[in-house]
């Protein structure tokens, strides 16, 4: 797969993974971006024509000051899919991603072919809080998004090594940025109603999560069923909030399954 820079028309710079051919596939990534390596983007580019953008903030994208919030988000991931040239693609988007993914599902329900929402955020449950990413610890991070945290934070930190003061310093103003711009709809709490707008989502649907999420419990996986009657759930063992690298074979069967 290969980067290439795309510009919206609000004005927005993204950079665009891609690679592949067929139906085309968008991946919308979660708070923590895309990380070093991304297998399972390498393993759905066997399959189809994958797209998958950094957000504003992230990377060397750029722009995020044009983005305030959820309805921006929204028609920048429209704009993004224009700015691409595609009709009617695929949407799959990992938490944060996935919250946006529905947003814009929603918003123009006949856009798209079908819909896969990933450990989504967007919903909320009294009884099943989520914690609070941007109170953790960096420690923390890795026991909250991984069935196995010790990979996990060898994946989150690509390999580097965090007792070099300067990889140190290079890897916590990232984590900055990109925790800066999801703050803007994720903060205090990822509850923007998205709730109250999930009738007019009328997409063939795929639920996935990690039975052992420990950031968005599988609970929620059901509430999200009740919402979108319809959709397809599915729980994948040995694998937490970040399931499309803790199990990226079963994550793109599923998927391909899903989509074929």
């Amino acid at each position: 797969m290969k980067w290439q820079e795309v510009e919206t028309k609000k004005g927005t710079r993204c950079r665009v993974l891609e690679g592949g051919s067929g139906a085309p596939v968008v991946f919308f990534h979660g708070a923590g971006g895309l990380l070093h390596d991304n297998p399972f983007l390498d393993q759905l580019a066997q399959r189809y024509h994958v797209f998958a953008p950094e957000w504003p903030g992230y990377g060397e994208s750029a722009g995020e000051e044009l983005l305030e919030d959820m309805l921006d988000f929204t028609l920048h991931g429209w704009d993004l899919v224009e700015a691409l040239g595609l009709e009617q693609p695929h949407l799959v988007g990992h938490s944060m991603g996935g919250m946006i993914a529905a947003e814009m599902a929603c918003l123009a329900p006949h856009d798209l072919a079908k819909l896969v929402l990933v450990s989504p955020a967007g919903l909320w449950m009294d009884e099943h809080p989520i914690p609070d990413i941007f109170a953790l610890l960096p420690y923390q991070i890795a026991e909250v998004l991984f069935h196995d945290p010790q990979r996990g934070q060898a994946l989150l930190t690509g390999g580097a090594d965090l007792s070099d003061m300067e990889a140190l310093k290079e890897f916590y103003i990232g984590s900055q940025r990109r925790l800066a711009m999801a703050g803007k709809i994720l903060f205090p709490i990822p509850n923007r109603r998205l709730s109250k707008r999930l009738y007019r989502l009328t997409a063939e649907s795929l639920v996935l999560w990690g039975a052992s999420d420990r950031l968005i419990v599988p609970a929620y996986a059901e509430r999200w069923k009740t919402l979108i009657p319809p959709a397809r759930v599915e729980v994948i063992n040995d694998a937490g909030h970040m399931l499309p690298y803790e199990q990226s074979d079963k994550f793109v069967r599923s998927v391909a399954g899903f989509l074929r």
